[in-house]
């Protein structure tokens, strides 16, 4: 396995604000935000001063300097701004895409943090966080932060820019900055107003985005149920009323926007205008050269640049702080399923190796209410069995008495409420979950294809396998005889999920998949129920010498799949209550005859006769 790639984390402090939690991501791109701090100041510098310098150039002209005097004094300014307009160019360009580029790349790491966790997790998150809703905290909420994290430097930037240009204006008349500052406490108030609005519509219009999310993404993945039952007019209207939702916190949010945003940009406006008015006066009066209102006409445009951003900022800073703590909210779920410390793996040589053992486990799904904690009834119940190396035991039961948990439970998928599971000789729980699953293979119900090459499904465990042990894999699982039949072959593309293949090709291809990874303990969960029985009959043929040297689990309906185990055991209300060979129990528990007669339209007399 390739090494994991090192991504900065966010802090792992609940107690801090959702941007200090975020520092550690920006601290780890500092050098870059050096450059964009450095390039940015610099460049705000030669901005600012570019009205002082007009100032200058427009007194000095209208000053006492003859008429070529004055055209060479100009010459002069003229290139100097020439020069200075070039090097600003430079220097913003610069910061632009070094910011632009670094935020990009914290989003990039946050995302990446956020996946890496999400394959971290255990099933019992994903039992009860919707796939639509972890989709959309990993996208548009990801995307929130990074444009606060490109735009709120630059509205940084502006208001260090307000200072500047505040005090050059203070160096030239003081009552006229004043005045030109007379509307910003206003500005201030009306600030703190939007943002108290923003902020909790933000966090609803983002939840509303992840609920339509959830709903086009069941839709998308369940299109075949949906049309299987001529429900699209249903789910229309489902999601209508989600994105009727959405739209109605979305408009809150416009209207918010709408009320205070205009009056936040018009008050420095309103500034200006002062500052015409009284400075034209004092112009008139002679109490300020030309040159000097003309630099106030520059720096007045450049207050306001800061005002201007200072609305669209504040509502990108609440929908990132709502977006962070739904991000966080992944981030800080703890695995269920971890390793211990500790954690070993057997030796290579152990007379151990291929045992499977269950001592009085008991085991309840986790709810997803957890104020009903431990009231669901146990899906285990004092659930007792050992398989001794290579054998192959069949576990059969009516529906729900809990034999997909056995098989869930061997992976460590879940951890036991009580009891104990035991692979080759050791708890699950102090074995390394890497080592374990390599030793525990299983082959579910429902077989899940990715959308690449079948070459690529079949090796999905072993991505370094050769075309040879694919293809040989995949003939123990009868899938070659379909597979060479295809336009490309291996090299054939499947539809997502593997749609455009039917059931039992899927079966036979996660079978290959499983069967190449050559796992010690092999678990067939109902893996042919959608293939036709003289299919099934010649890969339980393949099967039996695949078999023979390793411990295998049959959760089988089908009499067929049952006349592969050397012993079959019968569950019932989440325990073993019968363990035999298959005639035995056939003869001795009415219970199993009763299971294989109405699973498999069994004809348990003429069975018996064969027997």
């Amino acid at each position: 396995m390739g090494a994991e790639r090192t991504t900065p984390r966010i802090d792992p402090d609940t107690s801090k604000g959702w941007f200090r939690r975020l520092l550690p991501m920006i601290v780890a791109r500092r050098a870059a935000f050096t450059v964009v701090l450095v390039t940015g100041l610099v460049g705000l510098a030669l901005q600012v001063s570019v009205p002082m310098v007009l100032r200058q150039a427009v007194d000095r002209s209208l000053g006492d300097l003859d008429g070529s005097a004055a055209f060479a004094d100009l010459e002069r300014h003229a290139i100097l701004l020439v020069v200075m307009a070039s090097a600003s160019f430079g220097l913003r360009f610069t910061y632009r895409y070094l910011l632009f580029g670094t935020a990009c790349r914290i989003e990039t790491d946050l995302r990446d943090a956020v996946y890496q966790h999400l394959t971290r997790l255990s099933f019992s998150f994903y039992d009860r966080v919707a796939a639509g809703e972890v989709i959309s905290r990993a996208n548009s909420d990801i995307r929130s932060i990074q444009l606060l994290l490109a735009f709120g430097p630059l509205a940084g930037l502006s208001a260090v820019s307000f200072f500047m240009a505040f005090g050059f204006m203070l160096s030239i008349h003081v009552p006229l900055t004043l005045v030109t500052v007379s509307t910003m406490p206003f500005v201030f108030v009306l600030g703190q107003k939007l943002r108290d609005q923003v902020f909790p519509l933000s966090w609803v219009t983002q939840g509303r985005m992840a609920e339509v999310a959830m709903v086009v993404d069941e839709n998308v993945n369940g299109t075949r149920v949906v049309k299987s039952f001529a429900a699209e007019f249903d789910q229309i209207a489902l999601l209508a009323r989600a994105a009727d939702r959405l739209r109605w916190s979305a408009t809150a949010l416009i209207e918010a926007r709408a009320r205070f945003n205009p009056m936040i940009e018009a008050l420095p406006r309103l500034g200006m205008a002062l500052v015409l008015l009284y400075g034209g006066h004092l112009a008139i009066d002679g109490q300020v050269g030309v040159g000097s209102l003309l630099a106030f006409s520059g720096y007045v445009t450049m207050i306001a640049m800061p005002f201007r951003m200072f609305g669209f900022v504040l509502i990108q800073a609440q929908r990132a702080a709502a977006s962070s703590m739904r991000i966080y909210e992944i981030l800080d779920e703890e695995p269920a399923i971890v390793d211990r410390p500790g954690a070993r793996e057997p030796a290579a040589v152990s007379p151990e190796l291929g045992r499977v053992e269950f001592r009085s486990v008991v085991f309840s799904y986790p709810t997803a209410d957890p104020e009903h904690e431990g009231d669901p009834r146990p899906v285990l119940d004092g659930f007792d069995l050992v398989i001794e190396p290579g054998e192959t035991v069949a576990i059969v039961g009516r529906t729900g008495c809990g034999k997909s948990t056995v098989a869930r439970l061997l992976p460590r998928f879940y951890d036991v409420t009580s009891g104990a599971v035991l692979v080759d000789g050791i708890d699950v729980r102090d074995r390394r979950l890497d080592g374990l699953r390599r030793t525990v293979s299983q082959v579910p119900d429902e077989s899940f294809l990715f959308s690449e090459r079948l070459h690529d499904n079949v090796a999905f465990g072993q991505p370094d396998a050769s075309r040879p042990d694919v293809e040989a894999a995949a003939r123990i699982a009868r899938a070659d005889e379909f597979i060479v039949g295809l336009a490309d072959g291996y090299d054939e593309v499947v539809g997502e999920r593997g749609y455009s293949l039917s059931g039992g090709q899927r079966q036979r291809i996660a079978l290959a998949r499983t069967i190449l990874t050559d796992p010690r303990v092999l678990i067939l969960d109902d893996a042919t129920s959608a293939i036709d029985v003289q299919t099934e009959e010649d890969i339980h043929r393949g099967l039996v010498d695949l078999m023979a040297d390793r411990t295998t689990i049959v959760i089988a309906h089908r009499l067929s799949s049952i006349s592969l185990a050397d012993r079959v055991v019968l569950m019932e209300g989440g325990r073993v209550v019968a363990d035999g060979t298959h005639a035995d129990l056939l003869a001795t528990d009415p219970r199993y005859a009763a299971i294989l007669t109405q699973s498999d339209g069994v004809d348990v007399d003429a069975t018996r006769s064969t027997d």
